[in-house]
């Protein structure tokens, strides 16, 4: 076999020159190692040579056809023949056309003897199979993979860490300025503290003017309130008032299963933020990233948990407020927060979102009774009074019922009455007139409805009755009566409690005298006197025998319910004997006042439950026809001094 013979010429130091510095621009490490240096150049040269050699033996291959090759073999030309499966290759005895060596495709014997015959000129191809080869394996391998790819995906979505790539990404959303349409117009009820957030609305408007004395803007604001008071759309119109970019994400979205998941996101969330300052993060439902770190717990998800809020407070130290970044929280659960994310420098201002007083209240159903056609008779007023401890959330749904109402009634706008229904319904429960009540069981129900209304009535310090019923409601209600407050109430005196005891023991002393037995029906009423008359002896100190002592101290929390949520503390013996009389005490004169007034006035009982029988619904006019004609004692022990005697009525 003939190869071409080439040179290759020494470089000389000059050239030489030339292509270090060549290589050292380019970043080769000329200067710090030499060796490989050279090493590179064996194997640019070798790598060269290699690619020159396979040029100059394929530059002197003649490929032939099989009906060439046959005719030269014949004549004696070829030499050194070599034959494989598909190839047959070799020498030509004499160059020819510049050519040392040939190759052709094989044919087979038989089609090559009969084709000789025709003196024809034929060639077999050879049909490559290497797509063939290389698709038959690495389709399925990427089948497989693209399966195992989605699968891992869709588990990941479902454990919401987004994609494999996305774990330590936040998921907070980003609403740009033109996003956000929501401002301070939206929003009613909370004047105060649209007071409040208006501050950093006009510093990040106005940065300049506020920080000319040294002020700064605070880092973070934490807005504290009950659900549906319209904490997260206080943030929104923030906002939306400073034209800014809107980070909103949920305490929950930053905690995974795996640990540094979380503060990967708090780091994430707050380089975002800070390249498109100045802009508002908002952190709903703080109080599931930001609890209190209890000591002495092992590793696992509080751990994790522990990392997630020891970042958030790291780049509450770090972010500087002249950056232009607001940092908005809100919770129901403030005091479960760790202390160290409520100290100054962090969240430095506490705004409270409590529930709207009446004019808020008033102020909100102006603003969702603009999204509905009203009637013009509707009073704003009377439907604000009718909804004592609603949130903006709750009138919010009760203007939408109330349209649903008057929809199924197919009128043409939304009257007072169809309000007045929606509250029922979201008050006692949807109407159960398939529930069906024996004769028996409706009389017990009349008679007992028709006790609380009367006690109500006749006592001085208690809420109007608005209407009373025996349509079955809910879930376990078999009658309501429901009480019309004409005001709001933050304190209630002794009197109001005790007249309210009055009031529920009222139904079933209506039992008692009428059937001369009670039924299970005043099982939630004894319940709710017991809670009255306990928190009147332990927690306000009511009681002229156990003094003004308090035997049971409120639970941490915040926001809790009426009487808020208490634990008992140690007691003796002879303090637990006293306080369990005192409460046997106040529970009886309710019972006795119930009965003393309801049998002064059985005739007006009687009367008043028949009528609720044949009607099943009394309303308010009604129900003041027949308080017209009790008859109430002129003196009674409900009335009582310090010294324990009794007092009359005023």
């Amino acid at each position: 076999m003939h190869f071409c013979r080439f040179r290759v010429r020494s470089l000389t130091s000059k050239s030489a020159e030339v292509v270090l510095s060549i290589l050292d621009k380019k970043g080769a490490p000329v200067a710090k190692d030499n060796g490989k240096l050279w090493l590179y150049m064996f194997f640019a040269f070798v790598t060269a040579f290699y690619l020159q050699t396979m040029w100059t033996q394929s530059a002197q291959v003649a490929q032939v056809p099989y009906s060439e090759f046959a005719t030269l073999l014949k004549k004696d030309e070829l030499k050194n023949l070599v034959i494989s499966e598909k190839f047959i290759r070799g020498e030509f005895k004499a160059i020819k056309d510049g050519k040392t060596h040939f190759s052709t495709v094989r044919v087979q014997p038989e089609l090559a003897k009969e084709l000789q015959g025709y003196g024809v000129t034929y060639v077999q191809e050879v049909e490559s199979t290497f797509f063939r080869e290389v698709l038959s394996w690495f389709v399925p391998m990427l089948l497989l993979l693209g399966v195992w790819l989605y699968i891992s995906k869709r588990t990941l979505e479902k454990g919401g860490m987004g994609g494999m790539m996305s774990v330590g990404k936040s998921r907070a959303k980003l609403y740009v300025e033109t996003d956000v349409k929501t401002t301070f117009n939206d929003v009613a009820g909370v004047d105060e503290s649209k007071a409040e957030l208006q501050e950093v609305v006009d510093f990040l408007k106005n940065p300049d003017f506020y920080g000319r004395l040294g002020a700064r803007m605070p880092k973070g604001i934490l807005l504290v309130g009950p659900p549906g008071t319209g904490k997260t759309l206080l943030a929104k119109a923030v906002a939306g008032e400073a034209r800014v970019p809107f980070f909103s994400i949920s305490g929950s979205e930053f905690v995974e299963m795996f640990v540094g998941v979380g503060a990967a996101r708090v780091r994430d969330l707050f380089e975002q933020a800070r390249q498109k300052a100045p802009c508002i993060i908002f952190i709903d439902e703080l109080d599931a990233l930001g609890k209190v770190r209890m000591p002495g717990l092992g590793s696992g998800g509080h751990d994790e948990k522990e990392q997630t809020l020891n970042q958030l407070l790291s780049e509450l130290d770090g972010f500087d407020t002249k950056s232009g970044v607001v940092l908005l929280a809100a919770t129901n659960r403030p005091e479960i927060l760790d202390p160290a994310l409520l100290r100054a420098g962090r969240f430095d201002r506490q705004v409270v979102v409590d529930r709207p007083d009446k004019l808020g209240r008033e102020a909100i159903l102006k603003v969702h009774l603009a999204k509905i056609l009203v009637h013009e008779d509707v009073q704003l007023k009377r439907i604000a009074s009718l909804t004592p401890g609603f949130t903006g959330a709750d009138l919010a749904n009760l203007v939408n019922e109330a349209a649903l109402v008057a929809t199924r009634k197919k009128s043409d706008q939304v009257r007072e009455e169809d309000f007045v229904v929606a509250i029922e319904r979201l008050v006692a429960g949807l109407e159960k007139r398939s529930r069906i009540l024996s004769p028996k069981e409706r009389r017990i129900v009349a008679f007992h409805e028709m006790g609380h209304a009367l006690i109500a009535c006749a006592l001085p310090d208690v809420d109007k009755v608005q209407k009373i019923s025996i349509i079955p409601r809910g879930v376990g209600a078999l009658g309501y009566t429901i009480q019309r407050p004409e005001e709001d109430r933050y304190i209630i005196t002794q009197n109001e409690l005790t007249d309210k005891m009055a009031v529920l023991m009222g139904g079933r002393e209506a039992e008692r005298l009428i059937f001369n037995e009670v039924s299970t029906g005043a099982a939630d009423d004894l319940a709710r006197i017991t809670e009255i008359a306990t928190a009147l002896v332990t927690r306000y100190g009511m009681s002229p025998v156990v003094g003004n002592r308090v035997f049971e101290e409120q639970r941490a929390t915040f926001l809790s319910g009426a009487y808020g949520t208490y634990q008992e503390k140690s007691r003796s013996e002879e303090s637990a004997k006293h306080i369990d009389a005192e409460i046997q005490r106040y529970v009886e004169e309710a019972r006795n006042l119930a009965q003393r007034i309801l049998t002064h006035n059985r005739e007006v009982l009687n009367k008043g439950a028949e009528l609720l029988l044949q009607k099943e619904t009394l309303l308010e006019a009604e129900i003041k026809e027949l308080a017209a004609a009790l008859k109430l004692p002129i003196e009674d022990p409900k009335r009582r001094a310090t010294s324990g005697q009794t007092v009359s009525w005023i």
